[in-house]
């Protein structure tokens, strides 16, 4: 229950109070010093390997920058170096949760040289494992995206029709997809209904242009 309370901090900082995300990362660290516990350091890891791109993740009018474009060059590399650290010798202790698999796949993101060079395969792998530790829709729709990376957009979208569409960002993850697999009306149609739904100004203005670009 701390670590839940804990990660609802973060990220409640992580979308732009960086004081408040820096603070969940101070309480987290007294947490997992204070217990033997794999998953209090899971959860620092995951906080670190996030927080180490917070310069990256927003342009300079407020914009929100997709992972895929963020400018790696910006990312807090000792932060990323202690987060996988962090993780490795929670990782050892062999008693997995979904806060370890979460920092897992962050890490993965974090060391790739080029969105290009993501390991998609291992990636999948890690959402495997954290579907089935968590159950949780919300899992399965990142799932989809990472399906749609190793096996093609196709298969992504058959991985989406499997998650109900209520879930949060169900639009703009079927948006992608089908961008991704040419199919540029229907994406359109569904960046617009993500950017509707979107919780966010930030989110909503990107689904926006992602939209109006597809339009031009």
């Amino acid at each position: 229950t701390v670590l839940k309370v804990l990660y609802l901090i973060f990220n409640e900082g992580y979308t732009g109070q960086e004081d408040l995300a820096a603070e969940a990362i101070r309480l987290t660290r007294q947490a997992a010093a204070a217990s033997a516990e794999p998953e209090a350091a899971g959860l620092l890891a995951l906080m670190l390997l996030h927080h180490a791109r917070r310069h990256s993740r927003l342009g300079p009018a407020g914009e929100l920058i997709p992972l895929a474009q963020q400018d790696r060059s910006r990312w807090d590399m000792e932060l990323i170096a202690e987060g996988v650290d962090i993780l490795q010798h929670a990782l050892a202790q062999d008693r997995l949760g979904e806060y370890q698999a979460q920092a897992a796949i962050a890490a993965l993101h974090a060391d790739a040289p080029s969105a290009a060079e993501t390991d998609w395969p291992q990636i999948l792998q890690w959402y495997d494992e954290l579907a089935r530790l968590t159950n949780s829709p919300v899992v399965e729709l990142n799932r989809a995206v990472a399906v749609g990376q190793v096996d093609g957009p196709i298969a992504g979208l058959r991985a989406v029709e499997a998650v109900p569409g209520h879930v949060p960002r169900h639009a703009a993850v079927r948006a992608y997809l089908n961008e991704q697999a040419g199919n540029r009306a229907a994406a359109r149609a569904l960046y617009l209904e993500a950017a509707r739904a979107a919780p966010s100004i930030p989110e909503r203005d990107h689904l926006t242009r992602q939209a109006a670009r597809l339009q031009r």
